[in-house]
């Protein structure tokens, strides 16, 4: 369920897996979840293995209230890999069935996978599986992976992936926790991140190096897209499972996802942020007296904006971070309160200006139209909206909550019409092409922009897409 303030894309899930049978996997597993729970509260688990059998702990909730000490001290003497799972549902409801990771009894043994991504061909893999007599317990495209896999497996766990990878269309990063080893994937276009780190001569793996930061690992390198990662007793193994296509990791991980302090594929995520300040300041100068930003996600932009423009920067808003997820109902009447109390206009700084407000996304409006009455009501003499990013026109079918087309406000209107509709007295969008020299080219999927879906779509979708390009 969305906040009443929420109108950001919802991240999707947080992976980590670690081979230390010298450590405390669990609490290390625990910590690094942690440190990557901003990309999933809806749920968290972990699977640790001794080898051979595999405990899992898993519920609804932040990473703090799903784990206890008990519960930690238990999973710890249990094992010496472990893997765990943050979790935004973006396909499979709510439910604690569908948390991850997924563990399973198959004919070689016990099997434990995490997944952070979103298949395009999910609906069709699982009806032929059904038609093979499978029996599917979660509503999770993460379970087709798993059932793929056991079905494949034949003389290694990794040529069952090869052949597993072979069936996947869309984006997934995976851990999984098998044969006495942990094995990472990543899809061949690298749209979801996974890095390998090293701790104490051992291994791990994480969606982002921020985990690695929190447990004192060593950033090694990121896995390459369609790399097949092993980490066993005898150290770090790669394989390419299938050929590595043009690389598109989500130019929304720089954008809002990652947190600021990761680094994916060798480009840090806040000086990405900082240059798109700096290319919004080039392509739309205004004069203004201050520019604030929209915490904390317009932080970074907005200082690279005020860098690049010579304007002073300001903490015109102020951030509640003690509001919990459902501190407040989002009933219509209350949504105006619920805004205030996590954010506030600080009158002192914002009274008498021209104030350029920098977010990095508008995808309903909703919340934007609040602020700016916000700093309206406390004196704002102008009120200029810049957003780092361009309109986000598409649906994310890669493992991003973007909502529905219909539901996007720069689908239903002109730049005209959203000025109009959020109050403020200027509104612009960062270009694409600013995106991507912030990002010093990299190769990225700008699939919510532009509409080009590198790794696929799914069924029915793509002749949707070309019935509304041009026309909705």
């Amino acid at each position: 369920m969305r906040e009443p303030w929420d109108d950001k894309p919802n991240e999707e899930c947080g992976v980590f897996g670690i081979y230390a049978p010298e450590q405390e996997v669990a609490r290390l597993t625990y910590y690094a979840l942690y440190a990557l729970q901003h990309r999933g509260q809806e749920s968290a688990g972990i699977a640790v293995s001794d080898g051979s059998t595999i405990q899992v702990h898993k519920g609804m909730g932040l990473v703090s209230e799903v784990f206890s000490e008990r519960v930690l001290l238990e999973l710890n003497s249990k094992g010496k890999m472990a893997i765990g799972h943050v979790r935004y549902s973006t396909t499979g409801s709510s439910l604690l069935a569908n948390a991850q990771p997924l563990v399973v009894h198959y004919q070689k043994g016990m099997m434990a996978l995490a997944h952070n991504g979103n298949l395009t061909n999910a609906a069709e893999l699982r009806d032929e599986l059904v038609k093979d007599g499978a029996v599917f317990q979660t509503t999770v495209d993460t379970e087709v992976i798993v059932l793929l896999i056991a079905r494949y497996y034949r003389s290694s766990l990794e040529d069952a992936l090869v052949k597993t990878m072979l069936d996947l269309q869309g984006a997934y990063s995976l851990v999984i926790a098998a044969d006495n080893k942990i094995m990472g994937v990543r899809d061949p276009y690298g749209v979801r991140p996974l890095c390998i780190g090293q701790l104490e001569g051992r291994y791990c793996l994480a969606s982002e190096s921020c985990a690695l930061d929190t447990i004192g690992a060593e950033f090694v390198r990121d896995v390459l897209p369609g790399e097949i990662i092993t980490i066993d007793e005898d150290g770090l193994h790669s394989r390419q499972g299938l050929p590595s296509q043009k690389t598109a990791v989500c130019a929304f991980e720089y954008i809002y996802l990652a947190r600021p302090d990761s680094t994916i594929d060798e480009l840090n995520v806040t000086e990405s942020r900082r240059r798109m300040g700096v290319e919004l300041a080039r392509e739309c100068p205004i004069e203004a007296d201050i520019v604030i930003p929209v915490p904390d996600s317009g932080m970074t932009a907005a200082l690279g904006y005020a860098e690049e423009s010579g304007i002073p920067f300001a903490q015109g808003l102020l951030k509640n971070r003690y509001v919990g997820r459902t501190f407040i109902q989002p009933t219509q009447e209350m949504r105006e309160v619920a805004v205030r109390l996590k954010l506030n206009a600080n009158a002192q700084v914002i009274r008498g200006k021209r104030v350029i407000m920098i977010d990095d996304s508008i995808v309903r409006g909703t919340t934007s139209s609040r602020i700016v009455e916000m700093l309206r009501k406390v004196g704002a003499k102008e009120v200029h909206l810049l957003i780092s990013s361009p309109p986000v026109l598409y649906t994310c079918y890669y493992g991003i909550d973007t909502a529905e087309r219909e539901k996007l406000i720069a689908t239903n209107m002109d730049l005209e019409e959203i000025r109009q509709y959020v109050g403020a007295d200027s509104l612009y969008y960062l270009s694409d092409e600013g995106v991507r020299r912030a990002l010093g080219n990299l190769s990225v999927c700008m699939a919510c922009f532009d509409g080009n879906y590198p790794a696929g779509m799914p069924t029915g979708a793509k002749a949707k897409l070309e019935t509304c390009k041009g026309k909705c």
